[in-house]
């Protein structure tokens, strides 16, 4: 890990207890999650995916937010999202909040295709976005919020989004109050080019959105996306130890494959490049194999069981 003084060059938001998880049909008990997100800060992660207020009874995952959220040991500097769907759930992360053991980010979300959100919100677009302003002003002033742009370089239904579309989508958020925007890769079918000129079109439209980079690796591109993202001036990324993850058990959108970049190759990826992660490299490994464990299978990574790439810049 870099010296505690030092910044990193790029911040990456560790998945695996809310994106990871929520594809997992094996429902977790509070006190592994809690000491995996234990773990987690103790790497050095400035923002863990802690959770989500989604309904339990579509995503059982995460029936204990609030215990969770209670359990974790609080380290200076980190960020704990928790995922929004709709205004009764930041009501929820509300009342944790005032009860000491809240979140710190809270995540809401749109889709950028109609028929993706009929199916992964079970409402039209229209309606998740008057959610997303009545979310945002109960919010705001009590986490930091980050607006989650679904499917935005691809729909599994419709096929090509417009990037007008979700360049709008961004605009709508800041108009909200946003200033964390992240553009989700939901099924993969981003590539280097369209990553680069979609985040830069961003940039130009919004200079003061801060902007995260979440791609899914179902076609095996997950990396060299982030690394474009990189190239085009990204710093916030996403994404899950052993790259799990992908849509709920019990709302199926994509075949094959689905998971998310995985965290211990960008971060060996980023680190052999020079780009300073602040991660503790071989804790992170570790780490990896113990999630293995949890999960009781071989996950995706590559380096947590190669190794570390040993050319890279010490």
């Amino acid at each position: 890990m870099q010296d505690a003084t030092s910044q990193p060059d790029v911040v990456i938001c560790e998945c695996f207890c809310r994106d990871g998880l929520q594809h997992e049909t094996l429902v977790l008990p509070a006190d592994v999650k809690i000491d995996l997100l234990d773990r987690f800060s103790a790497l050095g992660f400035q923002r863990i995916e802690a959770t989500s207020y989604s309904n339990p009874a579509v995503v059982p995952q995460f029936a204990d937010a609030g215990e969770v959220l209670a359990g974790i040991a609080r380290r200076p500097g980190v960020h704990y999202k928790a995922t929004c769907p709709n205004p009764r759930a930041v009501e929820r992360a509300l009342a944790d909040l005032r009860a000491g053991r809240g979140a710190t980010e809270i995540s809401m979300l749109v889709s950028a295709s109609e028929s993706h959100s009929q199916r992964n919100l079970k409402r039209p677009r229209a309606d998740q976005w008057e959610n997303v302003r009545q979310m945002a002003a109960l919010a705001a002033g009590s986490f930091r919020l980050i607006g989650t742009i679904s499917v935005a370089f691809g729909c599994p239904f419709e096929g090509e989004v417009d990037a007008r579309r979700v360049i709008d989508d961004a605009i709508r958020f800041r108009e909200c109050g946003v200033q964390y925007i992240t553009l989700g890769d939901t099924t993969g079918m981003a590539t280097p080019h369209t990553v680069r000129g979609l985040f830069r079109a961003l940039q130009q439209e919004l200079p003061d959105a801060t902007l995260i980079a979440h791609f899914h690796d179902s076609r095996g591109t997950g990396l060299v996306n982030c690394v474009a993202a990189l190239e085009a001036g990204v710093r916030y990324f996403d994404a899950a130890i052993g790259g799990v993850g992908g849509h709920p058990a019990k709302v199926k959108y994509g075949g094959g494959y689905t998971g998310n970049a995985c965290t211990e190759d960008l971060v060996d990826l980023f680190e052999a490049m020079g780009v300073r992660t602040g991660i503790d490299l071989p804790g992170l490994l570790d780490t990896g194999r113990h999630c293995e464990t949890v999960l009781d299978r071989k996950l995706a990574a590559h380096v947590t069981h190669t190794g570390a790439n040993p050319l890279r810049p010490r």
